[in-house]
């Protein structure tokens, strides 16, 4: 599903440099000190960096010098990303359509993803009514109804308090579950970790240092997870 085959990125004194192949339906814990590339990785899967070196892959295709619009790639940023002069239902649809111009079929699939993320009932409401985790569930939603074969979760969570972004992690894992999506959340939480993904990626400056399934990791490991406990 991705490859980031012998990509090299230089910002000015930092490098990243690495080999990364993930393959389709996993789901990634890509982790870090502050520093160690890993917004610098979702930044060039997502098209906002190219590689000065390298080649990146998203489902078959070579991405490396296409627009952002151009990577079969959804993201999901801690923010959210909503429109606070739109509803509910609008922000939702901008997932489908930007101008807002639905056919009925498109409007049915917008109800059916909010019903998805249990905020049916709240289509008419503006971002501001919303908590912290209903906001969410909202940017959630029109993830979904991007239908990309690849998310990128960039700690879109972080803000929550412990027991709504555990259930968000869990509604995330069962969706991309159901949908068989590839998944890469960057994370500074190993417990976050562990409810949402199957493989660790760790990151020491911009280089990878443990490429393994992430229950591997916690067993072989926890001296080196210890920071992110």
């Amino acid at each position: 599903m991705l490859r980031l085959e012998d990509v090299t990125v230089r910002q000015g004194e930092f490098t990243l440099s690495l080999t990364l192949d993930v393959p389709k339906g996993a789901r990634v814990a890509l982790m870090g000190e502050s520093g160690s590339g890993k917004s610098t990785l979702l930044s060039l899967i997502a098209g906002f960096t190219w590689p000065d070196e390298g080649s990146v892959w998203i489902d078959g295709a070579d991405v490396s010098r296409a627009t952002v619009a151009k990577h079969p790639m959804s993201i999901l940023f801690q923010d959210g990303n909503l429109f606070p002069h739109l509803s509910v239902f609008q922000n939702v649809a901008l997932g489908i359509e930007p101008s807002l111009k639905l056919h009925w079929e498109d409007q049915a699939r917008v109800s059916e993803a909010l019903e998805k993320v249990g905020l049916q009932g709240f289509e008419r409401r503006k971002p501001a009514e919303l908590s912290g985790g209903q906001q969410s569930r909202v940017a959630l939603a029109r993830m979904l109804l991007q239908d990309r074969p690849l998310v990128l979760l960039d700690e879109p969570f972080a803000a929550l308090d412990p027991g709504l972004r555990r259930g968000m992690l869990e509604l995330v894992a069962t969706l991309c579950s159901e949908t068989g999506q590839t998944l890469v959340m960057a994370s500074h939480d190993l417990r976050d970790a562990t409810r949402l993904c199957d493989h660790l990626v760790l990151l020491d400056g911009g280089a990878v240092v443990l490429n393994t399934p992430l229950a591997k990791a916690i067993a072989d490991e926890p001296a080196v997870l210890k920071p992110w406990l």
